[in-house]
C-alpha cells in the first residue's frame, strides 16, 4: 500500500484557474504527494483554488472551504481569492489551517508538510503585484511572475505524467481526461477597467515565450488533447512585452501544426485590439476555430468611457461585420455589466439595440456590484439593486430569446463537432466549432451515420437537424 500523503484539489473559477491547479498538482506530486483532483474523500489535505473576481464566485469559495473542512480533513485556501485577501481571509475563516499566496506555489509541497503537522504559517498581507519586478532564473508562476526554480538542475525527472523539466519550462498535471485543455498564453493584465480588480492581484500582463507555449501543446497533444483552448485575462495583448504585438498571429499557426492537434480556440479578446490581422489568422488558419470570445461589457459610448474602455454600438457592430465577412458562420461569445454607476435608461436601450443587432451565439449578463479597490466602488450615480435586478432579467431574456434565433438559424447548416463524450444509443456529445467549453452549447451527433469505431476525441463533419436552446442536434449523413 503506498505510504503517500494524499491531496485533494478542487478548483472553482475559470480556465485559467485550471490551468493553475495543473501547475499545482505537478508541484504536489514532484513533493511526494498523491494528487486526488476534487475527490475529498480519505484525503489528508483539502486544496481550494478560489476565485475572487465577483461576490457570487467568492461566496461560492468560501462555501466550498466550510464543505471541505466537514470533510475531516486539513483545509488550504489558495488561488485568487486567497491571493487578494490573505491575512483578511485567514482571520474570517478559522476554519482554513492555511491561507497560501501565489508566491507559496513554488514550495507548495513545504506549506503541505506544514499543515499537515500543525506548524502554523501566518498568512500573506496582499499588496498590488502590478508594482512586482521578474527576477531569474525564470519560471512564470500562476501570478505572471517570475521565480527561481527550486531543484531539479533541468533533469527529467518528474514523476510519471507530469510535463517534463528539460527544455522549455513546462510544469503540468492533467487532472482531468477528455480532449479539450486550456492553454495559459500569460498571465495578468494591463488594463485599468474600473469595475475589475484583477490586475491588483494578478499582477502585470507577462507572455509566455512562444516555444514554452507551443513545447505544452505538444505535451498535452502527447496526453490525448485534440483542442487547445487558449486563455489569459487578455489575449490581444499576448506578445505586446516580448516586443511584439503580433505575436498571436504568429504563433496561431504554429499551434494549429501540432501533431494530434485538431483545433485551436483563442479566447478573451479585447474587442478594441481586435485587430484585422489577428481577426484574418483566426479565421483564415487552418485548424484555428472561427470564434471569438469578444469582451463587450457595454455598447453604450459614455458607459464604457466610464468604465476605462473603448468602443460603441457603431464600432462593435463593424467589428462583427468584419468577421463574418471573413468567415459567415464564425461563433461570437461576450459578456456584459448591466446597472454600471451613471447608466441611464438610454444607455441601457442602446445595449438592447446593440444585442437585437449583434445576432452572436453566447451571452452572459451581469448585475453591477461593487468590488473591494475598484474605482468604480467610488463614482455616483449608483442605481438601486431593485432597478439592476430588472435590467439584468430584461436582458437576460432578450439575450436567451436571440441566442436560440442564432441557433435555430444554424439549422441546415454543416458543423464540425469534436466528440467530446458517449450519450448512450450510439449518439455523442459534443461542441461545433462556434461552441466554446462549459460556456456555450453543445451538439448531440445522433448515432445513425457514424462510421463504427467511431470514439471520443474524434471530429466529425454533421448536418444540423434541429435546435434546443443554444444547443444543436446534428446527423452524420
Amino acid at each position: 500500500m503506498s505510504t503517500r500523503r494524499k491531496v485533494s484539489l478542487i478548483t472553482l473559477g475559470c480556465a485559467r484557474n485550471e490551468v493553475d491547479s495543473e501547475e499545482l498538482a505537478a508541484r504536489i506530486e514532484d513533493a511526494g504527494w498523491d494528487v486526488a483532483g476534487d475527490d475529498a474523500s480519505g484525503a489528508d489535505v483539502v486544496v481550494v483554488n478560489t476565485c475572487g473576481f465577483i461576490e457570487a464566485a467568492k461566496k461560492d469559495s468560501i462555501d466550498t472551504l466550510l464543505a471541505a473542512h466537514d470533510s475531516g480533513a486539513k483545509v488550504v485556501a489558495a488561488g485568487c481569492m486567497a491571493e487578494r485577501y490573505g491575512k483578511e481571509l485567514a482571520e474570517a475563516l478559522p476554519e482554513a489551517h492555511a491561507v497560501i499566496g501565489f508566491d507559496d506555489y513554488t514550495s507548495i509541497g513545504e506549506r503541505l508538510d506544514d499543515v499537515l503537522a500543525g506548524r502554523a504559517r501566518e498568512a500573506h498581507t496582499p499588496r498590488d503585484r502590478r508594482t512586482l519586478l521578474p527576477i531569474s532564473p525564470v519560471e512564470r508562476t500562476a501570478a505572471g511572475t517570475a521565480v527561481a526554480i527550486p531543484g531539479h538542475g533541468g533533469q527529467d525527472d518528474l514523476p510519471d505524467g507530469v510535463a517534463p523539466a528539460s527544455g522549455p519550462r513546462v510544469l503540468r498535471r492533467r487532472l482531468g481526461g477528455g480532449p479539450v485543455a486550456p492553454l495559459k498564453l500569460a498571465s495578468g493584465c494591463d488594463r485599468r477597467c474600473t469595475f475589475c480588480a484583477i490586475p491588483a492581484f494578478r499582477g502585470a500582463y507577462v507572455s509566455r515565450p512562444p516555444a514554452e507555449v507551443l513545447e505544452e501543446a505538444r505535451w498535452l497533444a502527447g496526453h490525448g488533447v485534440r483542442e487547445l483552448v487558449l486563455v489569459s485575462e487578455n489575449s490581444t495583448s499576448y506578445g505586446k512585452d516580448l516586443g511584439d504585438l503580433r505575436a498571436l498571429e504568429g504563433l496561431l499557426p504554429g499551434l494549429a501544426a501540432v501533431e494530434g492537434i485538431e483545433r485551436v480556440r483563442v479566447s478573451y479578446l479585447q474587442p478594441a485590439e481586435t485587430r484585422p490581422g489577428l481577426v484574418e489568422a483566426i479565421c483564415g488558419t487552418p485548424g484555428v476555430a472561427p470564434y471569438f470570445d469578444l469582451s463587450f461589457q457595454h455598447a453604450s459610448g459614455p458607459v464604457l468611457r466610464s468604465m476605462r474602455r473603448f468602443g460603441d454600438r457603431e464600432r462593435f457592430l463593424d467589428l462583427l461585420g468584419q468577421i463574418r465577412a471573413q468567415a459567415p458562420e464564425a461563433g461570437v461569445r461576450s459578456n456584459f455589466i448591466v446597472g454600471f454607476p451613471g447608466e441611464t435608461e438610454e444607455d441601457f436601450e442602446e445595449l438592447v439595440a446593440f444585442l437585437s443587432a449583434a445576432r452572436l451565439d453566447a451571452v452572459g449578463v451581469f448585475g453591477y456590484s461593487d468590488e473591494d479597490g475598484t474605482e468604480a466602488a467610488n463614482l455616483d450615480g449608483k442605481l438601486a439593486p431593485d432597478e439592476v435586478a430588472r435590467r439584468v432579467e430584461e436582458l437576460s431574456g432578450l439575450a436567451e430569446e436571440l441566442t436560440a434565433q442564432r441557433a435555430e438559424d444554424r439549422v441546415g447548416s454543416q458543423v464540425r463537432v469534436l466528440l467530446e463524450e458517449e450519450a448512450g444509443d450510439g449518439a455523442f456529445e459534443g461542441r461545433a466549432e462556434h461552441q466554446a467549453p462549459e460556456v456555450d452549447g453543445t451538439v448531440l451527433v445522433t448515432g445513425a451515420g457514424l462510421p463504427a469505431g467511431t470514439a471520443v476525441g474524434d471530429i466529425v463533419t454533421a448536418r444540423v437537424t434541429g435546435s434546443d436552446g443554444v444547443d444543436l442536434v446534428a446527423d452524420v449523413s
